[in-house]
């Protein structure tokens, strides 16, 4: 059985927190729980990412730990181990795919551990994105304009909405289309012709996705039009804190395409105030990460998707000065009533090196205000802790400094611009 809530002042020697999933939120997590309360979360990954594996956590390496047949006896049996020594279990995870299957498991899960996860069938609703989409037409939020092809009608053809090319594709379903792996999978495409969306649609006919695919026109503008929203909604439905960001670059490779790899501190009350619309009207609880693009076409802020969990770039909200492992302690477990956090720090959250700001960035004010950050100390790598072990520091380094390859192989091109 679930224990009762402990003490405050209890909480460095009961709780145990365990994070499923090992990426940059993973790391972000480690550290807010060690900052925060003085102890080291069990990692439960599928694989050994050296460049998180930190001194400050227990990593355990455990075979299909995203597959609820292998995710939920291990909780069951770990919640039970952690009862029995007298500890308080509290779940966090990584990734839409633990996200999904934490909340579809809710019941069965929160008879051992306490969990910031929504309820399942809200969590299922708004991250279908045609039903995010549906939303938002309904309350005035901006969005843009879209059509969907279902993958599982293995008759059906393509209708791209009239829409002029290049448009983007993606997933309705993230969860699902992590399980559906195929031969050059991506995380989002950008579509140059009919002919070209037609064989993505083919291939997607024939794979085990039987989602949706979204059509999207393609808003113009690079990677510094992007915004992102981190937000925490407490069990009063209030915000407990919501920090924004500007993306300077994102990441182009297939698989990670359209993860921040620059942001710069910025708050935008537009976007804020349609984000916090958005999560009162369908109920929201608990964290939450916004995807936005600036249309210059109209001067709106237009939504993607919003993410329900912490998003991979969360330390750009630790780096603002807001622990948010223990926000959600104090709200889940705690049942603590705080004040919103609005007076946060200025940040520049990278995972790349400057010498990828140099060739990546063309705006030279902005990229002048990147490179013045590393100098500075305000520009901080997401995996950089000087407090962590040596191995982790190696790794980290190495995986700072790949990123130099892969955006000279799937940015650059043949050669990388100078733009310093």
């Amino acid at each position: 059985m679930r224990p009762a809530r402990p003490a405050q002042s209890d909480l460095p020697r009961v709780l145990a927190p365990v994070i499923l999933g090992s990426d940059f939120c993973c790391y972000s997590y480690i550290r807010c729980f060690w900052e925060a309360y003085g102890v080291k979360p069990i990692v439960l990954a599928s694989a050994d990412i050296k460049s998180v594996r930190s001194r400050f956590c227990d990593y355990r390496v455990i075979p299909g730990i995203d597959k609820p047949e292998v995710c939920l006896p291990e909780l069951a049996r770990l919640g039970d181990e952690l009862i029995a020594a007298g500890k308080v279990p509290f779940l966090v995870g990584c990734g839409d795919h633990y996200a999904r299957l934490v909340s579809e498991n809710k019941p069965q899960i929160e008879e051992r551990w306490y969990t910031p996860y929504l309820d399942f069938e809200l969590l299922d609703d708004i991250t279908q994105k045609e039903c995010f989409y549906e939303i938002c037409e309904e309350i005035g939020v901006p969005y843009p304009k879209t059509v969907y092809l279902d993958c599982g009608d293995k008759t059906a053809t393509v209708d791209d909405g009239g829409f002029m090319y290049p448009v983007i594709a993606k997933p309705s379903n993230s969860a699902a289309w992590h399980y559906a792996e195929f031969e050059g999978q991506q995380k989002v495409y950008l579509i140059h012709s009919r002919e070209q969306l037609e064989a993505l649609y083919k291939q997607l006919q024939e794979t085990t996705y039987d989602k949706l695919l979204i059509v999207q026109e393609f808003i113009p503008g690079d990677d510094t039009q992007i915004r992102i929203l981190s937000t925490y909604l407490d069990a009063a439905g209030d915000p407990i804190f919501m920090v924004g960001g500007r993306v300077m670059v994102e990441d182009h490779s297939p698989t990670a395409i359209g993860n921040p790899a620059v942001i710069v501190s910025e708050q935008l009350d537009a976007v804020s105030n349609d984000a916090l619309r958005f999560m009162r009207h369908v109920g929201y609880r608990g964290m939450a990460n916004f995807d936005v693009k600036y249309d210059e076409r109209d001067g709106t802020y237009k939504f993607f998707e919003i993410n329900t969990r912490p998003g991979r770039s969360s330390d750009f909200v630790r780096q603002a000065g807001i622990n948010f492992a223990q926000v959600q302690v104090d709200d889940v477990l705690m049942g603590e009533k705080r004040a919103r956090i609005s007076n946060t720090k200025p940040f520049i959250y990278t995972t790349v090196p400057p010498y990828v700001v140099k060739r990546s960035i063309d705006d030279a004010a902005i990229r002048r205000q990147v490179l013045d950050g590393f100098r500075s100390g305000l520009t901080h790598y997401a995996l950089d802790w000087d407090k962590d072990c040596l191995g982790q520091r190696f790794w980290s380094k190495v995986t700072y400094y790949h990123q130099i390859d892969k955006f000279r192989k799937y940015f650059w091109g043949d050669g990388a611009k100078d733009l310093a």
